[in-house]
């Protein structure tokens, strides 16, 4: 992509209402702007960003075994009263009426719309486990939206359903999960901590949030700091074989937050070197709840006696639209936004510090049309504006390369290769800067 012919907002000024980093910083290099309190349109930039992240999310669910669906937006509020949550579920739920009078909401969720899809179908516990994902836009109407895409009304949420015949079954459903969300989140470059935490409005008596450190988190968390440590499992794992051994491993080593924190224990088990009573971000939550939802909404299967029994269910929350706040609060400096690669809008910028002379223009479209043509995301910045003002830009929106084309590296058949991340630099032929971007 040229850059000249790429739409970049750039805002030199920071909004007043940007509180925290992520969300300075998503203003400020043009990936999104507010168009209503908690609701963003998203910009190209972002929009980037947020399909790398999306695309991450459905690989390691399908590699677990979930099956891709979509549902929409909108759902009957009948739906909802068989669950017994219509009411239940409070303010945050935007109700809605068409013109015959039906009485909708948006979907801030979808466990009752799922149950109602899988009861309408599966009879028979040889069609178990099953478990179904979507990656949909929802809407909760917070009393105060802030934080950007952090605590958004409209956000991009995955979120997906087993359904299993007992809470054996569950239970090893529920720890494909926890496995596909160490996964996940390693992926895009993040160390996702797993923690006891409250089931809230879902219900159950089993969750796990998936908390990133940062001092800006909404949550307060208390843990030992050997989790950190913890080794994610690689791309070997067997989500059929048994799970346990990884769960135990990263369950017995103490993480909570601070809803249901047991301040004896933490005590009693964390050595005071290694106590951490931090802040964090919450990027997903995993529940097990049983056969709240197949009880009252008769989600019924056959088992091997041929009795009908409710299913046992778990849903599985990954903010995939909060996730790209999180990451820059977890990758960012004094100068912008600091990409991992897997997450990054493009892998290389190009600039080009003397636009309009020959010897670097032909070294940039050299470059830009080899790199492009090996599949290399890259943003060629073949604009007239000053190499300071590039050098910024590009450490703004955190390409993880640069490519530094001048005169006076070209006079000796180098350019300069800049790592983003760490800020380090090297002088390379144009060939050697291709091929460190290509293997």
């Amino acid at each position: 992509m040229r850059l000249s012919r790429f739409f970049l907002p750039i805002l030199k000024e920071t909004p007043k209402e940007a509180e925290i980093v992520s969300h300075r910083l998503m203003l400020r290099a043009g990936m999104l702007r507010q168009e209503a309190a908690g609701i963003y349109a998203w910009l190209p930039l972002g929009l980037r960003v947020l399909k790398k992240i999306e695309q991450i999310v459905r690989e390691e669910q399908n590699r677990a075994g979930a099956i891709e669906c979509l549902m929409p937006t909108l759902q009957l509020a009948d739906l909802w009263r068989e669950s017994g949550r219509y009411d239940a579920y409070g303010p945050e739920m935007l109700r809605i009426t068409d013109r015959h009078k039906r009485e909708l909401l948006y979907g801030p969720t979808n466990e009752e719309m799922i149950t109602e899809i899988f009861r309408s179908y599966v009879r028979s516990y040889k069609n178990l486990p099953l478990n179904l994902y979507h990656i949909q836009w929802k809407f909760r109407d917070e009393q105060r939206p802030r934080f950007g895409v952090m605590r958004g009304r409209e956000f991009l949420m995955k979120d997906a359903y087993s359904f299993d015949i007992d809470e054996a079954a569950a239970r090893k459903s529920y720890n494909r999960m926890f496995v596909a969300y160490l996964r996940t989140f390693a992926r895009m470059g993040l160390k996702a901590i797993p923690m006891r935490a409250e089931t809230g409005p879902i219900g159950g008596d089993l969750s796990h949030e998936f908390i990133v450190l940062a001092d800006t988190g909404e949550s307060g968390v208390f843990c030992d700091s050997d989790v950190l440590n913890l080794p994610v499992p690689g791309d070997d794992v067997d989500y059929d074989g048994d799970l346990t051994a990884i769960i135990k491993q990263w369950t017995s080593v103490y993480a909570a937050t601070e809803d249901v924190h047991d301040a004896e224990r933490f005590e009693r088990e964390v050595p005071a070197e290694k106590k951490l009573n931090t802040r964090g971000i919450e990027v997903g939550q995993i529940f097990y709840f049983g056969t709240k939802y197949s009880d009252k909404m008769k989600a019924l299967v056959a088992g091997p006696d041929g009795v009908d029994a409710p299913i046992h269910g778990g849903s599985y929350g990954v903010g995939v639209s909060r996730l790209v706040g999180a990451i820059i609060e977890a990758c960012h400096d004094e100068n912008g936004i600091k990409w991992p690669e897997a997450v990054a809008p493009f892998r290389a910028a190009i600039l080009n510090l003397k636009q309009g002379a020959a010897d670097t223009d032909a070294a940039c479209e050299a470059l830009y049309k080899e790199l492009s043509a090996k599949g290399v995301d890259v943003l060629y910045d073949d604009t007239d504006q000053r190499a300071g003002g590039k050098f910024a830009t590009a450490d703004l929106i955190g390409i993880p390369w640069q490519i530094l084309v001048g005169p006076k590296g070209l006079a000796d058949g180098t350019v300069e290769l800049k790592r983003r991340a760490d800020g380090s630099r090297e002088n390379v032929t144009p060939a050697e800067a291709v091929a460190r971007l290509t293997t």
